[in-house]
């Protein structure tokens, strides 16, 4: 059994960003010359001179909302992909809503490289609880785990029951999915009398692993990984073991550029120092140059002990505005200001985050003068609207909840 996925993770630092930003000039250019989104929003580059990192800083980063903004004048993709929505092999809605394609190929996404990374092999059975249903998540390690040579089971999110029967009788050595799922499962099948003790490894991904979930799932007998994607990116970075098993930050995908710059603007900060994650990727149907992600890391300094040579980011380290992710799903200030504009009787409100029993729990505090159970109740509908999220509901007296502008609290710790 090989220790890397292929030899370009193990080259000298120096010859990979040689090799990457010989490439880059082409990347630019095409997309310039195919994608007229790239060619507007990169309007006066020359991108033969685009050889460097310190060149590549001075290019405009392209952020989420203006993707969103450009979609809706240009779609389906605002002008972004290098070719029509007829060429591409899938095309997906996310909450936005957004809408991105799949090209044609294998491993489109640059899955397979974090898959292996975490123990994935020809042969194995991946129990897959990512939805299937208009979003790319599934398919994104869906395909990675089958290029490897796995067979999937596109079990998707919830109905655990019939899940449970799946996994009893098809033994899936594998999990992918959110981080607090595969703990449902297990105690689910310890209480129903069901066998789910035939998975041993996991990639998990739309929500953080918080060390305490990772230690309980190696009591199991399982190893977890994590990995980070997105769905205009792809794969961006992974983690990997080194040989005693230790866990140090997320290796970049080869496929990528990694930038870390300041919130708000596109300035690389000094590595170690927590800023914006802005990725650059190599895909000819969709590339993707300096684009803002909103998540927040830093670059980990030093040589994985896991013999990649790629650089490391520290994790995933929040959110660059006030957006954050609840059980796998994007919960945006917008949604929060939108429930208090549908319930004027309310003063200010904030979402806080917390974890309780190593699951995603939100409450929503309020400012109202009625704090009566019905009004509770309505707030708690809306909030599962318009969040897609189930949340606790906590009426306050006015003037009880600070004057900070925040409405989302991230109360979770993340080690």
């Amino acid at each position: 059994m090989t220790a890397h996925f292929d030899q370009l993770e193990a080259r000298d630092p120096e010859s990979r960003e040689l090799a990457l930003f010989g490439m880059l000039p082409g990347l630019i250019e095409r997309a310039m010359a195919l994608a007229p989104g790239w060619a507007a929003h990169l309007a006066g580059v020359n991108a033969q001179a685009v050889i460097s990192r310190e060149a590549l800083a001075q290019l405009p980063v392209l952020r989420k909302g203006h993707l969103k903004e450009v979609q809706s004048k240009s779609p389906p993709f605002g002008g972004f992909a290098t070719g029509g929505a007829g060429a591409m092999g899938r095309i997906m809605m996310s909450p936005g809503p957004i809408f991105e394609p799949e090209g044609r190929g294998e491993d489109w996404w640059r899955a397979a490289r974090a898959l292996y990374a975490a123990g994935f092999r020809k042969g194995d059975i991946v129990h897959n609880t990512f939805a299937y249903h208009l979003t790319p998540g599934a398919w994104l390690l869906d395909s990675g785990a089958r290029a490897i040579g796995c067979a999937v089971i596109p079990a998707g999110p919830g109905n655990t029951e019939q899940q449970l029967e799946a996994i009893s009788h098809l033994k899936p050595t594998a999990y992918v999915g959110v981080p607090d799922y595969l703990k449902i499962l297990l105690d689910k099948a310890k209480e129903a009398g069901k066998d789910a003790t035939s998975i041993k490894k996991a990639l998990v991904s739309g929500g953080a692993l918080f060390p305490s979930l990772r230690a309980e799932y190696k009591s199991r007998g399982i190893d977890v990984f994590q990995c980070y994607a997105t769905a205009d990116l792809g794969m961006v970075t992974y983690e990997t073991a080194g040989p005693s098993g230790l866990v140090e930050g997320m290796m970049v995908e080869e496929g990528v550029i990694v930038e870390i710059v300041r919130p708000g603007t596109g300035d690389p900060v000094p590595d170690g120092e927590v800023g914006e994650i802005v990725v650059t990727t190599f895909n000819r149907d969709y590339p993707m140059i300096r684009f803002a992600t909103g998540d927040m890391s830093a670059i980990l300094s030093g040589v994985s002990p896991c013999g990649r040579t790629n650089q490391r980011i520290k994790g995933w380290l929040g959110r660059a505005d006030q957006t954050t992710k609840v059980k796998g799903m994007f919960v945006h200030p917008e949604q929060i200001a939108a429930l208090a504009k549908r319930h004027v009787e309310l003063g200010r409100v904030r979402l806080v985050v917390t974890r309780q029993g190593e699951q995603d729990t939100m409450v929503l505090k309020a400012e109202a003068k009625d704090a009566s159970n019905d009004l509770k109740v309505r707030i708690g509908d809306t909030l599962q609207a318009l969040t897609k999220l189930k949340g606790e509901v906590e009426l306050v007296a006015l003037g009880t909840l600070p004057n900070d502008g925040k409405v989302i609290a991230d109360d979770r710790t993340y080690g």
